[in-house]
């Protein structure tokens, strides 16, 4: 749709201008510096960042009202840099010039109601919003279309030349950073480390598909940060894990969309997400205070944060109801289904702490809370999702098994409704569904298959095995007539077929 169309008092905002001043701030001494530079923990402190807009008050000098005007008309252009994350150019990254932005699908991904049989099982309305319908079938991708956006913003300066772009992983991160690094070419290349034997194979082709360098060593993912934490603070490398600050600006566009398809309306409304690594929950919880200070939504919502009891320090943090004597303890993980979330030592933590409890003081009551569920309740609720409709990975699984232990510890009940994020697509985990179809899910992942879960396929033969076709020999027309007949009577007499 063309701006010539669009109401005059929205058309000075339609396309958004560079002008925004965004600076590093520490989250343990305070310093700033400039994001001019390739940064990823305080110098003076080592703690962890976040950006901050020395110009958020002339935000809130636009009504509320006005800001969902210009979202609402700017999802109608068709320009590529503003159909993603960028929509809220303002929010996700004001100091980008356009031609800068690396637009390749990611965002505005579908919020899908889940079907009356599996609400009714659960208890109350809910929703999910695929994010596994990102370009590399991960919410990974919101953040790195802000990372490498800014790292292209540097590069277009003559900030930066020759990037090498690192990551450690348990699968969709470098399966993302590997995608939108190979987009710039030349300009950058990219390298991921990733747990020996801990990533599926269909995580593993995807950075190797897209060119990048892959390592794998022996240990877990907090292992491999540890390796990529030491290379970027040794040599010249970018950082392209959550510890890097535009990866979290860019998620926060999850809670915009989810804020923009609920018509603005967050009121009795929970937000279910895994927590992992932390900064997925951090850029969700900071999404919707940015939202809720300029006015664009008048509520916060819940937020339910779900960890595994076989990778569980966050929810072991917050077990203890008094702030002052709680400490953060990482832990030794378990195998989990849930890989992506198989994460002892959260990178995010000070920041999910200092933003927990910004969310739950600007709400006036707690609205941040955390679950621990079992790797039981993760893949039967997986399957349960994705036999009524849904494409829901293992971490889609640990939301709607967090969602049921919300809803019967009374964190959530019937008159609220729920928002799971399903953060990849359900082919990056097939495997463990197959190993579960199959009883061969190993002993210490602590789960046992519910034989009305499985699904196998059946081979039907011929009775007469001389008339079975092949690729290689064509069976006569008399003959297919009687493989076809003997193979129909076969399969209807298992479906319980009535003839016509």
């Amino acid at each position: 749709m063309k701006t010539d169309f669009f109401p005059d008092d929205i058309k000075p905002y339609i396309i958004p201008e560079p002008d925004g001043q965004l600076y590093y701030k520490c989250l343990g001494c305070s310093a700033e510096y400039s994001v001019d530079k390739l940064l990823y923990v305080c110098p003076a402190c080592h703690q962890v960042l976040l950006i901050h807009d020395r110009n958020t008050d002339d935000l809130k000098k636009i009504s509320g009202q006005l800001w969902r005007k210009i979202f609402d008309f700017r999802k109608m252009l068709r320009i590529p840099a503003l159909k993603g994350i960028y929509r809220y150019h303002e929010f996700t990254g004001s100091c980008i010039p356009l031609e800068s932005v690396i637009y390749l699908g990611e965002g505005d991904t579908p919020v899908v109601e889940a079907n009356r049989f599996l609400q009714e099982k659960v208890g109350l309305r809910f929703f999910y919003k695929n994010d596994g319908q990102n370009p590399s079938a991960s919410f990974k991708d919101r953040g790195m279309a802000s990372a490498l956006s800014s790292i292209k913003y540097m590069l277009d300066k003559n900030i930066v030349s020759n990037i090498i772009a690192v990551c450690a992983s348990t699968g969709d991160t470098s399966a993302a950073a590997a995608l939108y690094a190979s987009y710039l070419g030349t300009a950058i290349k990219s390298a991921v480390i990733l747990p020996h034997k801990k990533v599926t194979s269909q995580q593993l082709s995807q950075p190797l598909g897209s060119g990048a360098r892959v390592f794998e060593i022996p240990g877990v993912f907090d292992d491999c940060m540890k390796i990529v934490e030491a290379l970027s603070s040794r040599y010249n490398v970018a950082l392209l894990n959550s510890k890097n600050a535009w990866r979290i600006l860019g998620q926060e566009s999850y809670s915009y969309e989810i804020a923009q398809d609920f018509d603005w309306d967050m009121k009795n409304k929970a937000i279910v997400v895994p927590i992992g690594n932390a900064g997925n929950i951090s850029a969700v919880m900071n999404g919707f205070i940015k939202f809720y200070e300029t006015g664009i939504i008048n509520d916060l919502p819940k937020i339910i944060g779900v960890q595994s009891e076989h990778a569980d320090p966050v929810f072991r943090y917050y077990l203890e109801p008094d702030k002052a004597k709680r400490k953060f303890i990482p832990v030794d993980t378990r195998p989990s289904v849930a890989q992506a979330a198989m994460i002892g030592n959260p990178v995010s933590m000070p920041r999910v702490i200092q933003i927990t409890e910004r969310y739950n003081c600007l709400a006036g009551c707690s609205r941040v809370f955390f679950v621990q569920v079992t790797e039981q309740a993760i893949m039967d609720w997986q399957i349960a999702a994705n036999r009524n409709g849904h494409i829901a990975c293992t971490q889609g699984g640990e939301c709607l098994a967090g969602l049921v232990k919300a809803v019967k510890k009374k964190i959530i009940d019937s008159t609220e409704t729920a928002v799971l994020d399903s953060t990849a697509h359900a082919l990056k985990f097939s495997e463990f569904q197959d190993l579960y179809f199959r009883s061969k899910i190993p002993e210490n992942y602590k789960i046992e298959t519910d034989p009305a879960n499985t699904n196998l396929p059946s081979l039907i033969m011929p009775d007469n095995l001389k008339t079975v076709p092949s690729q290689e020999k064509r069976l006569g027309k008399d003959d297919m007539q009687k493989f076809v007949e003997n193979i129909c009577a076969q399969i209807a007499q298992q479906l319980d077929l009535e003839k016509v």
